[in-house]
């Protein structure tokens, strides 16, 4: 049984940096590329973040490029979300993604597996 489950959400003011984590389990962790998207109150879910199997390609939406860094440990099936000069437009639910394969699906159909979500909440 695959699981993907986050972790570092939280309560942080503006300009402030929070960290997430996802661990899976119960897949070949090298063989899926991973992501994050972000769902806020009332709105649609969207694009945050996705690295490749290896973790050497990388690639952001454009509303978080150059204040977060996704990463990931092959050794102990995690990724990482660093997540730097949080805006209030941040807030959202956060959920990491896996999609069997080179690159996770930007918007989102195509993949694989997805956790519960941590909530992450930034005030002005």
């Amino acid at each position: 049984q695959v699981q993907l489950v986050e972790s570092g959400g939280g309560l942080v003011q503006a300009g402030g940096s929070l960290r997430l984590s996802c661990a899976a389990s119960g897949l070949t962790f090298t063989t899926y590329a991973m992501g994050w998207f972000r769902q806020a109150p009332g709105k649609e879910r969207e694009f945050v973040s996705r690295i490749s199997r290896g973790g050497g390609g990388t690639y952001y939406a454009d509303s978080v490029k150059d204040r977060f860094t996704i990463s990931r440990d092959n050794a102990a099936n995690t990724v990482y979300l660093q997540m730097n000069s949080l805006k209030p437009e941040d807030t959202a639910v956060y959920y990491c993604a896996a999609r069997l394969g080179l690159v996770i699906s930007t918007s989102g159909n195509d993949n694989d597996y997805w956790g519960q979500g941590t909530q992450v909440t930034v005030s002005s």
